[in-house]
Formats: C-alpha cells, sequence, structure tokens
C-alpha cells in the first residue's frame, strides 16, 4: 500500500506570543530537538522579546537571530519568514508555509537555513526592506527556525509535522499616524432567574474593529443598572488589534433586574502601542448602545398571584358583607313581624 504523506502544521508559537516571557522551547516528536529563537544584537541574544523598527518608505534595517541548539545533535533548521496575524484569542502567529504572505513577512531577507552545533548558537542575519509605497501604519510579520520531522499516525500513513519557534518583527512605516477603533454588531442576550427574588445575567457580544493604521491594546468594558464587566480580564493576555483586525468579545454581566428593556453601553478604550523612542498617540475612547427585552417573568407570576389572592379575599369578603347584611335585614323583617302581630 502506498504510503500517504501529509503534512500537518503543528506551529509552536510560545515565543511569538504577546508576553515577554524567555523564549519557549520546541520539540520534534521522534528525534526530542529543542530549540530556542529570540533577536540578538552584535551576534548575542539581547533582552528583547521581538524586534520592533520605525522606518520611512523605502528604507532598510539589518537585525540578527539567535539559534540556539538544546539538543545533543547537529540541526539543520529552516529559516521561515511570513506574515504576522493575531488569533482570536489574542495570540501572535505568523502564517503557515503553505500560505502566501503579501505584506510584511516579503520584506524580509534572510537565509534559507542554518546549521547549528550540539549546545550552540547559530547567529542569522536578516534585513527588512520597506518598498517605497508601503502604507504608513503597522505592518506586522514572524521569523522562525523551523524543523520538519516524519512520524507514522494510527492508520500507519507517514506524517511530516513542522515544528517552528521564533518572534515578531512589527514595523512602523512613518507617515500620518491615524488610530481608530469601531464597535459593531452590539447585541445583548437577558438570562433570567427563575427566583423572582434574585437578578438574572446579561450577556453582551461584539466585534471590535481597528478601523486605524496602527496596532491597539484593547481596554474597556460593558455596563448596565451599575454593574459592570471588563473588555479584557486581569488575568486575560493582553488583546492587540493590527490594523484591519475584528475581534469578537463577549462579556457577562451579572445582577441585572429585568425590568422589560435593559439598556447598556460597551465602551472600548483602547491604547495605541508605540514604538520605544515614539512619542504617544492618542485615541479617543468609543461607546456603543444596545437595548435588550427582559420581560419580568417571574416577578409578574408573583405579582399575578398576588393580585389573584387579594382578588379572592376580597370576594369573600364581600360575599361574607353580603349575607351579614341578608342576616340583618332578615332580622329587621321579623322583628317587624313580630311587632305587628303583638300589635294586632
Amino acid at each position: 500500500m502506498t504510503t500517504v504523506l501529509r503534512t500537518l502544521l503543528a506551529v509552536v508559537v510560545a515565543a511569538l506570543a504577546l508576553s515577554a516571557a524567555p523564549p519557549a522551547l520546541a520539540a520534534t516528536a521522534t528525534d526530542q530537538v529543542t530549540w530556542a529563537v529570540s533577536p540578538a544584537t552584535d551576534g548575542a541574544v539581547d533582552k528583547r522579546s521581538w524586534v520592533e523598527l520605525d522606518l520611512d518608505p523605502g528604507a532598510t534595517a539589518d537585525e540578527q537571530a539567535a539559534v540556539r541548539n538544546l539538543s545533543d545533535q547537529t540541526v539543520t533548521f529552516r529559516i521561515d519568514t511570513a506574515d504576522g496575524y493575531f488569533t482570536d484569542k489574542g495570540r501572535f502567529n505568523m502564517l503557515p508555509s503553505d500560505q502566501e504572505s503579501v505584506d510584511a513577512g516579503t520584506w524580509i531577507t534572510a537565509p534559507e537555513t542554518v546549521t547549528v552545533e550540539p549546545g550552540g548558537t547559530g547567529i542569522v542575519p536578516f534585513t527588512v526592506t520597506v518598498p517605497d509605497n508601503a502604507e504608513p501604519g503597522d505592518h506586522a510579520a514572524g521569523l522562525a527556525a523551523s524543523l520538519v520531522s516524519v512520524g507514522t499516525d494510527v492508520g500507519g500513513s507517514s506524517v511530516g509535522v513542522e515544528s517552528r519557534i521564533g518572534f515578531r518583527v512589527m514595523t512602523r512605516v512613518t507617515g500620518d499616524v491615524a488610530p481608530a477603533v469601531a464597535v459593531e454588531n452590539l447585541t445583548g442576550d437577558y438570562r433570567l432567574s427563575w427566583n423572582p427574588f434574585q437578578p438574572g445575567a446579561l450577556t453582551v457580544t461584539a466585534d471590535i474593529v481597528n478601523t486605524g493604521n496602527v496596532r491597539l491594546l484593547l481596554d474597556g468594558s460593558a455596563s448596565t443598572q451599575g454593574a459592570t464587566a471588563p473588555l479584557v480580564a486581569a488575568d486575560a493576555a493582553a488583546q492587540e488589534l493590527l490594523p484591519g483586525d475584528r475581534r469578537a468579545v463577549t462579556l457577562q454581566l451579572d445582577d441585572v433586574w429585568p425590568l422589560f428593556a435593559v439598556g447598556t453601553d460597551l465602551t472600548v478604550a483602547p491604547t495605541v502601542v508605540t514604538p520605544d523612542g515614539l512619542d504617544p498617540v492618542d485615541i479617543a475612547p468609543v461607546t456603543e448602545s444596545t437595548t435588550t427585552a427582559a420581560v419580568p417573568l417571574p416577578q409578574l407570576a408573583v405579582l399575578l398571584g398576588i393580585a389573584l389572592i387579594l382578588a379572592a379575599l376580597l370576594a369573600g369578603r364581600t360575599r361574607s358583607r353580603r349575607r351579614v347584611a341578608a342576616l340583618v335585614e332578615q332580622a329587621k323583617e321579623e322583628g317587624r313581624r313580630e311587632a305587628a302581630h303583638v300589635s294586632s
């Protein structure tokens, strides 16, 4: 039987992530080769987690990457460059090798491979060249060292696994900086508590869109009836948006009473991510509002029950009064008859 080779992209992105933690390690499933990749200066690893550049159109910058082979065998790594993007979870990644880059990933020139001795470090020089017609603003790319290993899956087929690790290369092209953000598709969904003495919860969903030309760090909150929910949880990873990015968000507000219509404000107050040495750029917060139907069925049921009880009590009281009045009238009539009989 012919063995089918299937390439699975197992992209390791710890060093491409948003945190400033030390570069993570990657390992193949077969050889347990581990390595780390980080920016370098003058042939040595520096303190940067990724590369940030501020360049004019047509300008170039020379940089270095350090590929550290942490295994006990000599390894030849392939050097990949590609456009960068943020995932739905806000993690930075770069396009897989089977997708073509069209932006900053094409601006990087680097050697195709680097061979590193066991325990050694290979320095990879690379050049970033900004096209003359590049749009002002932020452009994201990544550089990674990759290794392909071949294994066998449960069906007996050969499987090629591409593991890679690297870092971001962020380039801000000089020119007019125009930060902007928009809130789209804002909706709310109210969930009742069937205990009439407890409030319900409101789930708010929206799309946050970076409509400007620079990178944004998201912040903000949703609010209603005094309840608030942060746009980014305190223990969550930082949420960045590249120009043109769209991020779906979901927030839950607890302790919201059903008042037939619940008004909610969603405020997005982003910060422009500014490379070192550049002046901060301000951006005004954006607030959008929505109204969600929240019929207080449990409370209405309680009120209806109370109304029925009161109506029943009132009806019973009315009937009792009528019976008493009838008895009084009957007694009066009998008294009149008795008086007439005596007088006769």
